[in-house]
């Protein structure tokens, strides 16, 4: 039975700058860095949280909105704080006429995540 994922990707144009932004800006920890042949699998992840990302190097898309959520408990917080350290939003929190409150910010290569509170 599946229990959950594992891991999701994102593309990015340089590795070393991803892996400075995520764990620099967001604060996400290093939580692999091999290589494997040519290629660098770097995982990284929200503290205390069991999914990861994979910083791809030009797999995919650079630069379009990803489909990944994040989720806090408190967006006020969470803006203020990553908003202090250079994360550029796009979309400031905002209440949803469903009840949540959502923001919009881009990485180093302007992919494009999701902020989620979902009971505000």
């Amino acid at each position: 039975m599946i229990k959950n994922i594992h891991v999701t990707g994102v593309s990015v144009s340089d590795q070393d700058r991803a892996l400075d932004f995520y764990t620099n800006k967001l604060g996400f920890e290093k939580r692999a860095d091999i290589s494997v042949g040519d290629y660098r699998w770097i995982e990284v992840v929200p503290p205390g949280a069991e999914t990861a990302l994979v910083l791809e190097p030009g797999r995919g898309t650079v630069g379009t909105f990803t489909s990944v959520v994040f989720a806090t408990d408190d967006m006020q917080a969470t803006y203020d704080e990553l908003h202090g350290r250079g994360v550029r939003f796009t979309q400031e929190p905002a209440k949803q006429d469903w009840g949540g409150i959502q923001a919009q910010f881009v990485d180093q290569d302007g992919n494009t995540f999701l902020l989620l509170q979902r009971n505000a």
